[in-house]
């Protein structure tokens, strides 16, 4: 009688043990599948590697550029008579103000632009800003078209001067509507470098 109580004994215990670690075993199944459940946080590059081509970029992507993601708010496409080029105004969540202006001439280029306030409006064949050389190259006026934020009109017209310097450095003039002019220093971006993450997802 005595064995048969031990037996009985060691069988509730053995079971009492098994029901603890399959209840364990479940409840760390479900604890890793919280970052799985529908209205957890979700990352909003997962689904694509991002694409090199900056000719594709429009207001809501994101462009990743020398450590530094930038978020774009709006576009401007500009025409001037069979010649069409892009700017892009983007936040780098600092207040700067930068813009990167995308061009086929007929090679691709792509400048990222900063706003300056050492010089106010363009001058003769050469400018001197930052202890930099610049040599005058275009000037002219094209018709532009505004999508996203750019804090312009819908539509209009914007006279421009740019100026070369070296090293892949510009400085150009724009004056929208013809407000004051607006002035920038640009560098010519890496294009290896570049990526971008578009907004929708009918683009990869």
């Amino acid at each position: 009688m005595t064995v048969l109580l031990v037996l009985i004994l060691l069988a509730v215990i053995v079971g009492g043990v098994v029901l603890y670690l399959r209840a364990r075993r479940n409840r760390t199944a479900a604890l890793g599948d919280q970052s799985a459940r529908p209205g957890g946080p979700v990352d909003p590059l997962a689904d694509h590697q991002g694409v090199t081509d900056i000719r594709t970029v429009r207001a809501g992507d994101m462009i990743d550029y020398g450590d530094q993601l930038y978020f774009v708010r709006g576009s401007l496409r500009l025409k001037e008579g069979g010649y069409s080029w892009s700017e892009h105004f983007l936040d780098d969540a600092r207040g700067s103000r930068l813009w990167v202006s995308v061009e086929e001439d007929p090679d691709l280029e792509v400048v990222l632009w900063r706003e300056t306030a050492d010089v106010t409006e363009p001058g003769g064949k050469t400018m001197e800003v930052g202890g930099v050389t610049y040599r005058r190259e275009e000037d002219g006026t094209a018709a532009y078209v505004s999508e996203g934020t750019t804090t312009l009109a819908e539509r209009g017209s914007v006279e421009y001067v740019d100026y070369e310097g070296p090293d892949g450095k510009a400085l150009s003039f724009e004056r929208f509507d013809g407000s004051k002019w607006e002035a920038g220093l640009g560098e010519a971006v890496a294009l290896p470098a570049l990526r971008v993450y578009p907004a929708g997802s009918d683009r990869t």
